[in-house]
């Protein structure tokens, strides 16, 4: 039996998904494994950012975004999905068009939510490896809490950013996602503990 199949069948307590991938035999290729792992959460949230549909009234869209840094978060853990949003957002800070829309830079109304994502990776990362993905209801916690995450720092910012009122900023930046985000975490609900039992039958 393999060294993966072997973590597969029984994960050791605090694993995340990307543990059960391989690290390969030596130090070198255990960094790259985690460099690719890093890179890798960053471009996929990137991807998912262009997945964009505009609110009406909002100034922020309804995007892939934040689903996917949450996945990322869940999956890699606490450590590398704080590392992978971090670079994320420096790197469309420095001027990636890979934010929403296409965008890039720290100007726009919605860069709180990148702020967000940045702590809410860490946190649900930190869920996921006290087993926070490993059962439905579970999941669902795991992902609410990185939503609530998100919100409590990306409402905020819109309503500085554009002068609009805390209630005001909740109807435009909260409301209008809350049925997304039910259906985002329905999603997870099932495909994370799901994966998780894939892995345990692997033989």
């Amino acid at each position: 039996m393999s060294a993966l199949t072997s973590a597969a069948v029984t994960p050791r307590p605090g694993a995340v998904l990307a543990d059960l991938l391989p690290a390969g035999g030596s130090t070198a290729r255990a960094r790259a494994r985690e460099i690719a792992l890093v890179a890798g959460g960053a471009a996929l949230t990137g991807l998912a950012a262009q997945i964009s549909v505009p609110v009406p009234g909002s100034p922020v869209p309804v995007t892939g975004q934040t689903f996917a840094a949450l996945l990322v978060g869940v999956g890699l853990g606490a450590r590398r999905g704080f590392l992978s949003l971090a670079l994320y957002a420096l790197a469309g800070m420095a001027g990636m068009p890979w934010f929403a829309e296409g965008t890039s830079g720290f100007g726009m109304p919605s860069f709180g939510y990148v702020l967000g994502m940045l702590l809410a990776a860490t946190v649900v990362g930190s869920l996921a490896r006290r087993g926070g993905d490993r059962g439905a209801l579970r999941t669902a916690g795991t992902m609410a809490a990185g939503m609530a995450v998100t919100y409590a720092i990306g409402v905020p910012y819109l309503a500085l950013a554009t002068g609009m009122s805390l209630s005001e900023a909740v109807a435009a930046g909260l409301v209008p996602f809350l049925v997304g985000d039910a259906l985002k975490a329905a999603l997870a609900m099932g495909a994370l503990p799901a994966a998780w039992k894939l892995a345990g039958r692997r033989d």
